[in-house]
């Protein structure tokens, strides 16, 4: 698939980096999605869903965000934790406009706190924007405090609520984080919605299929990663099939076996779960082969980390 640059863009176009923060699970890979309009980011009830900084890609006749989801900030426990924060802090020195994620569902705790003391110090320099998310689980009255909340955290460009579950004020959001990027021609071809390569968005897929109903301490343990993926030779032109080889990662033999399931039963749902959006990135039936592996304690091993697409310097 080709994209072409617009040429017609007006004298009054922006064009920037906009970067949503927040603790695991405040709704940030959600929000990513309503404002592009397309699954780029993977979403679950899960905390430290998000493992990469998903660039999303909002497209408008009047400007262009460049969306960066990135990690849930959080008090790092393990080695990979503390690279997934290092890896925030690099994002939000690049930005043009941060959003700062606080879930209307919840009160404000000691991590938003954390979050908002960092924020304060950047703030001289980089705008930040307070996005009040998930509205559509509360009563309007809850909404109010939550904004209240949110106000007395720090001192913040303007405050938003939002739902990017049922569409309510996505399109403010994005006018308001628009309005804080520079005058600038658009910055990636019209139509582009990630520059995320695909084998990226295939291992997410996986990855996400893999949380769905699985115990509190898999996510933090699991790894996906493309081991090799292309199309299968010998297909007729009007028949294509891509062959999709992905390797899932636990720790201990026993979330290997959370993975699989009884009698494969688990590892069979994943495929069946993960293959739809796969197929609709690569727009072409595919074979999915997938394989689960123990890497003992790969949070905590460097080599293991940087083997498994973590390696940050």
């Amino acid at each position: 698939m080709t994209f072409e640059f617009r040429t017609d863009w007006p004298e009054d176009h922006r064009a920037g980096f906009a970067c949503l923060v927040g603790r695991p699970n405040t709704g940030k890979s959600t929000l990513t999605n309503a404002l592009v309009g397309a699954k780029v980011a993977i979403t679950s009830a899960k905390p430290q869903t998000t493992r990469h900084t998903i660039r999303g890609i909002v497209h408008r006749p009047d400007h262009q965000t460049v969306l960066v989801d990135t990690p849930g900030l959080h008090r790092p426990r393990t080695l990979l934790g503390a690279r997934l924060n290092d890896l925030v802090a690099t994002t939000l020195s690049e930005v043009d406009v941060i959003g700062f994620c606080l879930p209307a569902n919840e009160k404000i705790g000691p991590g938003d706190r954390y979050i908002a003391e960092q924020l304060q110090a950047v703030a001289g320099r980089t705008p930040v924007v307070a996005l009040v998310t998930k509205t559509d689980t509360v009563e309007p009255d809850r909404v109010g405090e939550s904004l209240l909340a949110a106000g007395e955290l720090g001192d913040w460009k303007e405050i938003v609520p939002v739902s990017a579950q049922d569409g309510f004020q996505v399109d403010t959001v994005d006018s308001v984080l628009a309005g804080f990027l520079p005058l600038s021609p658009p910055l990636y071809p019209d139509g582009e919605l990630t520059d995320e390569p695909e084998a990226v968005l295939v291992a997410e897929l996986v990855r996400e299929a893999a949380l769905e109903g699985v115990r509190d301490e898999l996510p933090h343990s699991l790894a996906v990663q493309v081991e090799e993926m292309g199309p299968r030779e010998g297909r007729p032109a009007d028949k294509p099939l891509w062959d999709v080889h992905v390797n899932l990662f636990v720790e201990r033999p026993s979330q290997k076996a959370i993975i699989i399931g009884k009698r494969g039963s688990r590892l069979k749902e994943i495929g069946t779960q993960a293959r739809e959006g796969i197929q609709a990135i690569l727009g072409t039936p595919i074979y999915l082969d997938l394989h689960v592996k123990v890497a003992k304690d790969w949070q905590r091993d460097p080599k293991q980390l940087g083997r498994l697409g973590f390696d940050f310097s």
